[in-house]
């Protein structure tokens, strides 16, 4: 026996754990919550609330971290932490606003206050989120805006707002978005309301109610809406039942306390080793000031709604002459789409080893599937020679045949229908389209035919066909009143490297507007009928529900969404192809019997991969559905 006076080793712990430990133990000091769950995800850009609302995820930092790569990541937290100390969810989802475009102000402009808050009592604090914004804009690449097209309002009012109330300069990466509305937005709303605005930072209530104010002068909410001051009467009332953590009247006490307790960080964990930022597409934006209102806010939770459309409504397009299917490729020339996916593998190096991972293990699991399986003791077919001895032994024994079995799922074609909608810009439309063209190359391996699909809508707010209905004298409940664009990434019978650049088309700026996801569901299902295939399946990927602001102004209520699942039910009666969902960020079970609903848009590859794994399984388990 060889003795040892040596100790046991203890695994040592990477360079970056005592700077995560203190970002994480500040942000729970911030927080005021003690118990928080945080967790650090590779490859993320920004914080990111989990479904567990205990729960919080930050972007790992880089092995080799820069003082500036700190410095982003502290503010990303503080952002993170103010959020969670001084707002209150459940009001500020009540006086939510309707209409795309003006819950995005109304958001932008709660997480400035909340963020404004800490940044004009701590400098330490002012310093990390003004790095962080300034990451932000950088990934977006707003810098080299030119146009407001492509200048989103909602950034727009909120850095006006932030320097309204800390006195700091804009970021250099934002500051083309600020100079292109500063004018028009002063013009419709004056001073007087930005210093209203900055009077009313430690109360919600009354910031939201100015907020509504400044809505209605651009237009962007409906004057006379009392439900902050219902909300108000509800609470005083029944004071019981408000159990914020963080009601808006409360901030100044609550902040005072986190103040006492904030722990600063030390410098000395983030060496000053220049780390690699790369930019992101860059954003879109309405085309004026006044945009029209919808009659629902997009994207929120609904009841559920009867899957058919009510008698007396029929869904028609206004102009649907002004549509248009068009390839990829007819969109913009060879050139830039060889620059767009260049782009679009750059950003996700990291993702796509992921996906490529989680493809391969689909590869082998339908690779499985596709050994070969015989059928033996058969009358005729390929003379079976293991079972020749019977014969030597016995001659009466008749010879023995076998006959291989076809696998079930050689005869099938794919569609991934993906959302192209301005909701979808940034992180969700990158990763959708990594995944797509990842899938696309397993499944061809496999023999499956894929077919990629995009859906969007020429103009924002309506294009030709809103303008061919105004210069009608706007007839009652027009419909559709929207130019839709329906892109083919990939055909069916198009092999995946011929197509292969055509999914960087996503990327380019000013693609990505609104969606109207019932006829999308419509063509790509008309699409899969005229295939030869035995076997079709449909997966739509989106982040919510049909948003068209030009044609929920002028119709019914839930106009696109019972269409939408009018087409669902018709599809899924039929049981002629088998369809499923994955929504990122929205539930999309209350609309497919077969859906699944992602918190986090860099999920999206497992739960594309998990599906149709699921869907190409043994049939004998009964979840392969209706052909």
């Amino acid at each position: 026996m060889t003795l040892s006076n040596q100790k046991p080793s203890t695994p040592r712990e990477g360079p970056a754990e005592p700077f995560k430990r203190a970002v994480v133990g500040c942000l729970r000091a911030m927080a005021a919550k003690p118990e928080l769950d945080v967790s650090f995800i590779v490859d993320k850009p920004g914080y990111v609330q989990a479904a567990d609302p205990g729960a919080l995820r930050l972007p790992d930092p880089p092995r080799r971290l820069s003082a500036r790569d700190a410095t982003v990541l502290r503010g990303q937290a503080d952002s993170a932490a103010l959020r969670l100390a001084c707002h209150d969810a459940r009001l500020h989802q009540k006086v939510m606003p309707q209409g795309e475009t003006g819950r995005a102000v109304f958001d932008a402009l709660e997480q400035t206050r909340v963020e404004c808050i800490g940044a004009r009592r701590m400098v330490g604090v002012a310093q990390n989120l003004h790095a962080a914004l300034d990451d932000r804009y950088q990934r977006a690449g707003l810098a080299s805006v030119r146009a407001r097209d492509d200048a989103p309002l909602e950034d727009a009012l909120a850095l006006l707002a932030r320097e309204q109330f800390t006195g700091q300069p804009t970021p250099d990466s934002a500051r083309a978005v600020v100079d292109l509305w500063r004018d028009a937005i002063h013009a419709r709303i004056g001073g007087d309301r930005l210093t209203k605005l900055t009077d009313a930072l430690e109360d919600q209530r009354g910031f939201a109610r100015v907020v509504r104010s400044i809505l209605e002068d651009l237009e962007l909410a409906e004057k006379g809406d009392e439900r902050i001051d219902e909300d108000e009467e509800e609470s005083e009332d029944n004071p019981e039942t408000d159990t914020s953590d963080a009601d808006g009247e409360g901030d100044k006490e609550a902040f005072e306390q986190m103040q006492s307790e904030r722990v600063e960080e030390s410098d000395e964990a983030a060496p000053d080793v220049q780390g690699e930022m790369e930019s992101g597409p860059p954003g879109e934006a309405p085309d004026d000031l006044t945009p029209g209102d919808s009659d629902e806010p997009s994207g929120t939770r609904r009841p559920p709604q009867p899957n058919v459309l009510p008698a007396g409504l029929d869904y028609k397009a206004y102009a649907p002459q002004f549509d248009e299917t068009v390839n990829a490729e007819d969109l913009c020339d060879s050139e830039e789409l060889g620059r767009l996916r260049a782009y679009l593998d750059k950003q996700l190096q990291n993702l796509s080893a992921v996906v490529a991972r989680l493809a391969n293990r689909l590869q082998r699991r339908l690779m499985a599937q596709q050994n070969r399986a015989w059928e033996f003791d058969l009358e005729e077919g390929i003379l079976d020679p293991a079972r020749l001895s019977r014969v030597v032994i016995d001659a009466q024994t008749p010879l023995s045949f076998k006959r291989e079995k076809d696998t079930d799922f050689r005869d099938t074609v794919v569609t991934l229908l993906i959302d192209n909608s301005g909701s979808m810009r940034g992180r969700p439309i990158t990763v959708a389209a990594t995944c797509a063209d990842i899938l696309a190359r397993t499944l061809e391996r496999c023999g499956v035919k894929v077919e990629i699909l995009g859906f969007t809508t020429k103009a924002w707010k309506g294009g030709q066909a809103r303008e061919t209905w105004l210069a009608a004298g706007k007839p009652q409940n027009p419909g559709r009143l929207n130019d839709l664009r329906h892109i083919v990434y990939k055909a069916a019978d198009a092999p995946w490297r011929r197509a292969r650049k055509n999914l960087g088309l996503m990327m380019r700026e000013g693609l990505l507007k609104e969606n109207i996801d019932g006829e999308a569901l419509d063509w790509a299902y008309k699409r899969l009928l005229g295939r030869p295939e035995q076997r079709k399946i449909l997966m739509m990927i989106s982040d919510g529900a049909p948003v068209d602001d030009s044609t929920l102004s002028v119709n019914p209520g839930h106009y696109l969404e019972k269409h939408l699942r009018h087409m669902i039910a018709q599809i899924e009666s039929q049981g002629r192809v088998e369809l499923l969902a994955i929504g990122i960020g929205h539930d999309v079970t209350r609309y497919y019997s077969r859906a699944l609903t992602l918190v986090d848009a860099e999920e999206l590859g497992g739960a594309m991969t998990e599906k149709l794994a699921e869907l190409f399984a043994d049939t004998q388990t009964g979840r392969r559905g209706r052909r």
